[in-house]
């Protein structure tokens, strides 16, 4: 069964990596072409190539690795904190290059922790690595989407409004309390992407757990099922997460790094 609805998806052969090959260069020639680089260079096309690269090289290593870490639990629990230590690094410095990245590490985890730990609770996620790696990188990957657009258009909106900030402090108005006023409505954008998401689910995409479960043999009820509770949990991190970078940001724990400067 497992094998059968693999192969109806995407058999692995020649085909399939000369066409990702061919898929990879379109991405990277028309980035190129179009300067689609902050500084209209070349870089934003390198970063393209480095990243497809780097996605075949490390799904290739990671599901050597989980055919392993799911048999023992110790290893287990060291992949999860491996994932989430991985995605503080990268949302931290998505959103700034100074000493204050590391703050990353609060709202991806005010987000993913109590829902991991909610569902274990009620029997809901069975504490086993086939079934916890997957839901658990999903809910950090949510997060750390939503961390970096919170973290990087807070930022922004503080320097681009610095005079409001300025004239807050002459009337008397208490750091903290200006900046999360002028940051607040750019954070909330960070909420968009996951609302789309899961306004559009079966009219425009079918997400990738939806299809996963069928794929795999589940009845369309209990896929659908299993894709609402993933769409749910990744607005609830999502809002959790994004509301904790907003509060980092407007105390000044996470700051661009003009700022140290200045």
């Amino acid at each position: 069964m497992h094998h059968s609805a693999s192969a109806a998806l995407l058999p692995v052969n020649a085909v399939l990596g000369w066409v990702l090959a061919m898929l990879l260069a379109t991405a990277v020639t028309v980035t190129a072409l179009a300067r689609l680089s902050p500084d209209q260079g070349l870089g934003r096309a390198r970063e393209v190539l480095t990243a497809g690269v780097r996605a075949a090289v490390q799904l290739a290593a990671v599901s050597a690795v989980i055919g392993w870490v799911i048999h023992h639990g110790a290893a287990l629990l060291g992949f999860v904190l491996l994932m989430y230590a991985v995605a503080v690094r990268t949302a931290g410095r998505r959103i700034t290059s100074n000493g204050t990245w590391w703050w990353a590490a609060l709202p991806i985890a005010a987000g993913v922790l109590p829902a991991v730990l909610l569902l274990l609770a009620t029997g809901l996620l069975p504490p086993r690595g086939i079934t916890l790696i997957p839901v658990t990188g999903i809910l950090i990957g949510g997060a750390l989407t939503a961390t970096v657009l919170a973290g990087r258009q807070s930022l922004a909106a503080l320097e681009q409004r610095h005079g409001e900030v300025e004239a807050g402090f002459a009337l008397g108005m208490a750091e903290r309390d200006i900046r999360i006023e002028i940051a607040r409505p750019a954070a909330s954008e960070a909420l968009v992407p996951g609302l789309d998401q899961t306004r559009t689910v079966g009219l425009v995409t079918l997400p990738g757990a939806f299809v996963g479960m069928l794929l795999g043999g589940a009845d369309v009820l209990t896929a659908g099922a299993v894709q609402l509770f993933v769409l749910i949990a990744l607005m609830a991190v999502q809002a959790l997460a994004v509301t904790v970078t907003l509060e980092l940001v407007a105390r000044a724990r996470i700051t661009a790094p003009r700022r140290d400067r200045a």
